[in-house]
């Protein structure tokens, strides 16, 4: 028997679908607190970790794989009988959704890439992680973290983003070590998954911040073409971290999107 994994569940006042929201690298489902209860209004609403994250930090998979880890989440949503789902995947949960609707296509009624990419690892950022994994074996996690989470976030506002800073900075601290190496080491190694765009029968949602240094705004170009029905959504002045950066912009552009592939009526 699999152990399930640790989530939140917030229920609309009437039925509505699902949404499973996925957080991303170094992250836990506290990244959606803001975001779960509002969207919870119209839908039934899953919030979870990861596994090797937050509350599912004893369930990283061996060996760790992309596909492993969104074998975990399936079966959490088999063991919750959510039979039709909209996926919304932040960076690494991007990654994992975009694994779900290629296992489970005709599960899926939407995806949101928040900060996401179907693209795999370019080679100088593959090279850039072999640089983390042995910088963190040699100095350990927190030098890593301090270093990693600011630039997540737009250069110009991190000033007045501090304290959202410091706060992404607590979620990775809590994060384990084996899960920063082995779940980086799936993020090197994922495979192209633009295919699952062009196939697509459900709407995509691209969600981009101009000035993210993780998912470079160029890269999104030869991706946005590729779905049947898109809606691009591009952040001015924002980095890899909209749900700080743009708290209420990215939750109205999330209810738009989840309300229109739902084919509910405003």
């Amino acid at each position: 028997m699999v152990s399930l994994l640790a989530y939140d569940e917030y229920f609309p006042a009437e039925a509505g679908p699902s949404v499973v929201l996925l957080h991303g690298f170094g992250e836990t489902r506290a990244i959606w607190k803001d975001f779960a209860p509002a969207l919870a209004q119209r839908f039934r609403v899953l919030s979870l970790d990861l596994p090797g994250f937050g509350g599912s930090r004893d369930f990283l998979p061996n060996p760790c794989t992309i596909e492993a880890l969104a074998a975990r989440v399936l079966a959490l949503l088999d063991h919750l009988h959510l039979s039709q789902y909209l996926l919304v995947g932040h960076s690494l949960g991007g990654y994992v959704a975009l694994a779900l609707a290629e296992a489970r296509p005709q599960a899926v009624l939407g995806l949101s890439l928040f900060h996401s990419t179907a693209r795999p690892a370019v080679l100088k950022k593959k090279k850039s992680r072999e640089n983390v994994l042995t910088f963190i074996d040699k100095n350990g996690l927190a030098p890593f973290i301090d270093n990693f989470v600011p630039p997540l976030f737009y250069e110009a506002r991190q000033a007045e983003l501090h304290q959202a800073i410091q706060t992404v900075k607590i979620l990775a601290l809590s994060t384990p070590k084996t899960t920063f190496t082995e779940v980086m080491q799936a993020m090197r190694d994922r495979p192209d998954r633009s295919h699952v765009l062009a196939q697509a029968n459900f709407p995509i949602q691209f969600v981009i911040g101009r000035q993210d240094t993780s998912v470079p705004f160029e890269s999104y170009a030869d991706q946005i073409i590729l779905p049947k029905n898109a809606d691009i959504q591009v952040l001015d002045q924002t980095g890899h971290m909209g749900q700080y950066e743009r708290p209420r912009r990215t939750l109205r552009m999330l209810q738009n999107f989840l309300k229109n592939s739902a084919d509910i009526l405003p």
